[in-house]
C-alpha cells in the first residue's frame, strides 16, 4: 500500500490558459460541410492459407454468390477454400468530394481469418447511412502488422488482420454537401461564448456594416455563428467564405492533463502551471500472517492434540521521498521529479489527482 501525502505551501496563482491569434478555419465547420462514413462487405483473396476456415460459413457463401454471377455455379457447402476471408470494408467520404475522387479503405477480417497480408480485395461497392452506393472499393492490402512461425512457435506482431487500400476506393457520386450560400453558418468545433464573440466582432471589422443594413455576422448562441453574405459577393461566396477562414481571432485555451488509468498512461503540457507544493511520498509495507502450533499429548496420557493458531503482524516502512517545487514549476518538472525518486505512473495519477482536488493543479483532468 502507497503512502500519499501533498501539503500545499503557497496561495500564488499562476493563469493556465493559452491565449494567441487561431485562424477560424480551426475553430468553425461551416454546416452541411461535413463527412460521411462509408461501411462494405467484401471478400479478401490470393491468402497463403490464412484466411476463413470452415466454421465461418459466409465467405463460402460469399465466393458462391460471386461465382455465380460470373457464370461459375457451384454448392458452397462443398467448397474449401482457406485463401479467402470475409471483410468488413470502411471509408470516409470528405466533403464536397467528386465522382471519381480516390480515397484510402480500412478492411477489417470479421470471420476467423488469421492473417490479410498479401491478399486482394476483390470491388466492394460501399453504401452511406441512406443505403446509396458512394463508392466502390478494390486494391491489394498493406497490412501494419504480420505473423512468423507456426503452431507452437509463432510470433505475431500489431493487428495482421486489420490493414488498409491505399487509394483503393473510387467515388462514384458526388458528397452530400450544402453549398455555400447567401447564409452562411459556421459551427465552433467547440461552443464558448467568448470565442463565438470573438469570431463575430472579427468577420463585422473585416467587412463593415452598410448603413441601413444589419451587421454581416451574429452570434445566437456559443455554438453557432450566423454570416450574411454581402452583396458584393453574391455569386462568389466561396471567394467570401475563403476570406472568413483566414481571419485570426485570440482564442484562450484552457490547459489539460489527459490520464488514462487502464493503462498508466498521461498526456501533459509542459507549460501546464502548479502552484508551489510539497510532496511527501513514502510506502507503508503491512503483512500480516498466521501459523498453527500442534501440540501432541504422551501415549497413554488421556490428553487430547491441540492446535493452536499463532498470528504475526509485521509492518514495515520505509524512509519517506520529499519534493520541493518553487514558484511557476510545470506538471512536466513534476513528473520528471517523481521518476528521481521511483514513482511508477499509477502514484503519479493519484498525485496529480491529489494536486487538483486541492487546488494547486491549474488545468483541467480528462480521465479516459
Amino acid at each position: 500500500m502507497k503512502l500519499l501525502l501533498i501539503i500545499l505551501i503557497a496561495r500564488s496563482l499562476f493563469a493556465a490558459v493559452d491565449s494567441k491569434p487561431i485562424r477560424v478555419r480551426e475553430l468553425v465547420a461551416l454546416e452541411g460541410a461535413r463527412d460521411n462514413q462509408l461501411l462494405g462487405y467484401g471478400l479478401v483473396v490470393g491468402l497463403n492459407g490464412t484466411g476463413d476456415k470452415r466454421q465461418t460459413f459466409f465467405s463460402s457463401q460469399s465466393l458462391a454468390s460471386m461465382l455465380d454471377r460470373m457464370g461459375v455455379q457451384i454448392n458452397p457447402t462443398a467448397i474449401l477454400v482457406r485463401n479467402i476471408a470475409a471483410v468488413m470494408v470502411t471509408a470516409t467520404l470528405p466533403a464536397y468530394a467528386q465522382n471519381g475522387t480516390k480515397i484510402d479503405v480500412t478492411v477489417a477480417a470479421i470471420g476467423d481469418a488469421q492473417n490479410l497480408q498479401g491478399g486482394i480485395l476483390i470491388q466492394t461497392s460501399m453504401r452511406g447511412a441512406n443505403g446509396k452506393v458512394f463508392a466502390v472499393a478494390q486494391g491489394p492490402l498493406v497490412t501494419g502488422g504480420f505473423v512468423a512461425g507456426g503452431r507452437g512457435n509463432q510470433q505475431t506482431t500489431n493487428h495482421p488482420t486489420v490493414g488498409r487500400v491505399i487509394n483503393g476506393g473510387i467515388i462514384e457520386a458526388d458528397a452530400p454537401s450544402i453549398a455555400p450560400g447567401q447564409s452562411l453558418k459556421l459551427q465552433l468545433l467547440k461552443a464558448d461564448f467568448s470565442t463565438a464573440a470573438r469570431i463575430t466582432a472579427a468577420i463585422n471589422r473585416k467587412f463593415p456594416r452598410v448603413a441601413g443594413k444589419e451587421a454581416v455576422a451574429s452570434a445566437p448562441n456559443p455554438g453557432l455563428v450566423n454570416v450574411q453574405t454581402p452583396e458584393e459577393f453574391i455569386g462568389k461566396e466561396v471567394e467570401f467564405y475563403a476570406q472568413i477562414e483566414d481571419l485570426a481571432v485570440p482564442v484562450e485555451r484552457l490547459s489539460k492533463v489527459v490520464i488514462n488509468e487502464r493503462t498508466g498512461t498521461i498526456l501533459i503540457g509542459k507549460d501546464v502551471n502548479l502552484r508551489p507544493v510539497s510532496i511527501l511520498h513514502g510506502p507503508l509495507s503491512i503483512d500480516i500472517s498466521t501459523s498453527f502450533i500442534t501440540s501432541q499429548p504422551e501415549p497413554l496420557s488421556g490428553g487430547k492434540t491441540v492446535v493452536t493458531p499463532q498470528i504475526g503482524v509485521g509492518v514495515k516502512e520505509d524512509k519517506a521521498k520529499s519534493i520541493s517545487l518553487s514558484a511557476g514549476a510545470t506538471v512536466d518538472e513534476l513528473v520528471q521529479a517523481l521518476k528521481q525518486i521511483g514513482s511508477t505512473a499509477r502514484d503519479v495519477i493519484s498525485i496529480l489527482q491529489a494536486l487538483k482536488t486541492a487546488g494547486a493543479l491549474e488545468a483541467e483532468i480528462e480521465i479516459l
